[in-house]
């Protein structure tokens, strides 16, 4: 094949520019068989299987596989964006991939096009591999890919030919200016063809992606039936927030969270799209009786509303993966009633609609404690990122082993016999939620007056319930800080304090008390494998 170097005549400084511009338009058409590859592939899974997308597949994936390490690193760097820095990722990943896969087939037409349905293999391989999966998931990304293949081929035989016709041309060019004397001419490749069909090709990716995501309609459905959805009155309504729940410190968060700042962590690369019409909750394992539970029979149980807190394990310390929102939802010891747990279990397996587990202990869910089949956030129905239609909620215990969003399936069984998606990870298997603490006001690095300043924040020990805080200035003695009132064991609880400040640079540490465990530790430990610890502490500048 020729070379994408130059025409061969002409400087060499000419012709390397046109050798450099040759790779970066061979690089633009991997680009484009990229696109045209997902944009098929879209298209078809919207037709076929909404969930089989490569894009969402190998995403999801990609978390699957992603070392426990590398996910703690991306959260306590990204927190709730961790998602988006993924996708952000796997974009600057998949413009390398393509880049370089255009390169290649300008050297070898054969190479690029195996490249590409290599990629489109792996995507397949990921699309089957999915719980549930059904016997076409794969054929999007195939399809794709060969489309992608196709688009790849014309675009380098484009600039191939583009290159061909230069030199033939500039060869002329020479024979001419030998025969006349007259300086020889370079002629340029005409790459109008190429740039047409990167034209064409380019609307056939957006059109296909635009066409999929109509086809699928999944989010639009979901969103419609979401939005149509008219909650029932619950026979046990939440008890009113008191009065006095809001520390009074400007700065300190709002003691219920609002839906769009609650935080968001799980393993969902796309937002699971779940239609309550649809849905069914199965319980089974080790129970005397299956049981199947339909959305609207589960409406149609006795709800309760509680205001619980939940709490991230990968929390650090003074760090806001933490929520307190009012749950609506069917208490979870109702339908393991009905199905009758045999003598020896001692864990439930909740699994998520994208094949997400977490391992609840058993007792935890018979005790009398609000755990939920949740159905309702704030007075409204969840949200579809925080788990439509069904979610649990588990007072006590880290989201990891008990929050399980996008519900379809709880499993009595042993721990013994079984492990879940974070414990197989290296987390503990039953995860009680540590007493924790944190200063909100003055923000580590504040600068505030001499004289009064007010300190506030929140600390949480759900299911025991927070009985006292104190807060030291530089290593100095403990004092108690005012309590808020409290919502209830399940929930966290405000503090306020105090401080005449002096001038000077100081640091401000908090703890706080339960009435089972104490006083909260102060040994510094990571978050795995069962949360961290630590007294958190902000450092603050006083100006005289």
């Amino acid at each position: 094949m020729p070379s994408l170097g130059g025409t061969g005549t002409g400087s060499a400084g000419g012709g390397g520019r046109r050798g450099r511009w040759a790779w970066v338009l061979a690089g633009l058409a991997g680009w484009v068989a990229a696109a045209v590859t997902l944009g098929v592939s879209h298209l078809l899974a919207g037709l076929v299987d909404p969930g089989s997308s490569p894009w969402g597949v190998v995403g999801d994936a990609f978390i699957d596989v992603t070392p426990g390490w590398l996910k703690d690193a991306a959260i306590a760097v990204f927190g709730v964006h961790d998602k988006t820095a993924l996708l952000v990722g796997m974009v600057l990943v998949l413009a390398v991939l393509a880049a370089g896969i255009g390169v290649l087939a300008a050297r070898n037409v054969a190479a690029g096009i195996g490249a590409v349905l290599l990629l489109g293999a792996v995507g397949a391989a990921v699309a089957w591999s999915r719980p549930g999966a059904a016997p076409a998931a794969g054929v999007a990304s195939v399809v794709g890919a060969v489309v992608g293949a196709v688009a790849l081929v014309t675009l380098t035989r484009a600039l191939q030919a583009a290159q061909v016709e230069a030199v033939a041309r500039s060869a002329r060019a020479v024979r001419r200016a030998a025969l006349t004397g007259a300086t020889p001419v370079v002629v340029d490749p005409d790459r109008r063809r190429f740039l047409g069909l990167v034209a064409g090709w380019s609307v056939v990716a957006v059109v296909g992606a635009a066409v999929g995501a109509v086809a699928g309609g999944a989010r639009a459905g979901v969103a419609a039936a979401r939005a149509a959805l008219r909650l029932p009155r619950a026979v046990r309504p939440a008890a009113a927030v008191p009065a006095g729940a809001q520390a009074p410190v400007q700065g300190v968060v709002d003691v219920v969270t609002a839906n769009g700042d609650f935080y968001r962590i799980d393993t969902a690369f796309t937002v699971p799209q779940v239609d309550p019409a649809t849905w069914s909750l199965r319980v089974h394992g080790l129970v005397e009786q299956e049981v199947v539970v339909p959305f609207e029979e589960l409406l149609g149980g006795d709800l309760v509303e509680a205001y619980v807190t939940l709490a991230c394990v990968s929390n650090p310390v003074g760090g806001d993966l933490v929520g307190n929102a009012r749950w609506l939802g069917l208490p979870v010891r109702e339908v393991l009633a009905r199905a009758r747990p045999v003598a020896g279990a001692d864990m439930v397996l909740s699994r998520s609609a994208d094949g997400f587990t977490a391992s609840t202990p058993l007792p935890v869910l018979l005790d009398g404690r609000d755990a939920l089949l949740a159905v309702g956030m704030n007075g409204e129905p969840l949200p579809t990122e925080h788990g439509f239609p069904v979610r649990m909620v588990v007072p006590g215990l880290y989201g990891y082993v008990s929050a399980t969003k996008w519900l379809v399936e709880l499993e009595v069984s042993r721990f013994a016999d079984q492990q879940a998606y974070w414990t197989r990870r290296g987390w503990s298997e039953r995860g009680p939620v540590k007493t924790s603490s944190r200063i909100e006001v003055p923000r580590a690095g504040a600068r505030v007056a001499a004289g009064p300043v007010d300190v506030g924040g929140t600390a949480w020990a759900q299911h025991t319930g927070i009985t006292g805080v104190q807060v030291r200035v530089d290593e100095g003695p403990w004092s108690p800080a005012v309590l808020a009132e409290e919502i209830s064991v399940d929930t966290w609880r405000q503090w306020s304090w105090r401080w005449d400040a002096v001038p000077g640079t100081h640091v401000l540490q908090v703890r706080a008390s339960d009435p089972v465990a104490g006083t909260q530790t102060g040994e510094p430990a990571d978050v795995v494998p069962d949360g961290a610890t630590g007294w958190h502490q902000v450092t603050v500048i006083v100006e005289g």
